[in-house]
């Protein structure tokens, strides 16, 4: 009996000593502020919300990364959108504003790599790109970075071009002439659409620039140094041919 009570004491005694190390090293953990510190720490996915828990920034590795049938703030992603590492963007009212997404690999005998951070309209898509493309394949390669200011239908809601792109991918399946018709009959609307406006930097010419477009997207005004270091003064009609130039090319 004796031997049973002293064992009894010792496991009282190492339980009390157990519970005051933990609750120790809990309020040395975690203190009072609500703040913590870390040197280093390794996460896959990181989701930054509000008191009520509405997401307001989304930090993901690419297997992470939300699309396809994924949802954020009770709202669909987009299911077209390829996995990346980077950032989502949200608004108060829990829809994506914009993103930060980056990629780069070896490909055969070349390689593929960008990067973009885009900021979205209201409830609509991109209107500023700030965008690196970077592709080689064999001995040709091709750099383009440039600042890009989009315009979008004013009517459009990415619910709305969700629900439409998925339509029109099911109709082409079927029946492309159809699909074709009910997608310019969506452009008409305005619910769908959009064109660039302003480009600033390289492109895919490896002209260095300005680059003016119309509201169809078709180039008005360019002024460049081409990648013979000629710098030139372009105007185009509305399709897309010079009709001035500065300075005027030399007659052969």
């Amino acid at each position: 009996m004796k031997k049973i009570n002293r064992e009894l004491v010792f496991l009282r005694s190492f339980a009390a000593i157990t519970a005051g190390a933990a609750i120790l090293l809990a309020s040395s953990a975690f203190t009072g502020t609500g703040i913590e510190k870390f040197t280093e720490i390794n996460v896959q996915r990181i989701n930054i919300v509000e008191a009520d828990g509405t997401t307001r920034m989304v930090i993901t590795n690419a297997a992470l990364f939300p699309n396809g049938k994924d949802s954020i703030n009770s709202r669909p992603t987009n299911v077209q959108r390829k996995k990346r590492s980077g950032m989502l963007f949200f608004n108060e009212d829990g829809i994506e504003c914009g993103g930060f997404i980056y990629d780069g690999q070896k490909k055969g005998n070349g390689h593929n790599s960008g990067l973009s951070l885009t900021y979205d309209q209201y409830d609509g898509d991109q209107v500023m790109q700030l965008i690196t493309q970077d592709y080689q394949q064999g001995e040709k390669r091709m750099v383009s970075s440039r600042l890009v200011f989009n315009d979008r239908p004013v009517k459009e809601t990415q619910a709305g071009i969700h629900a439409i792109n998925m339509e029109l991918d099911s109709l082409r399946k079927k029946d492309p002439g159809a699909a074709e018709k009910k997608y310019q009959d969506y452009l008409a609307q305005g619910l769908i659409g959009g064109a660039p406006r302003i480009m600033l930097g390289k492109s895919g010419s490896e002209n260095n620039g300005l680059f003016l477009f119309d509201n169809n997207g078709m180039p008005r005004a360019m002024f460049y140094v081409d990648k013979a270091n000629n710098a030139r003064l372009d105007f185009f009609d509305e399709k897309g041919t010079v009709v001035q130039s500065f300075p005027t090319p030399a007659k052969k």
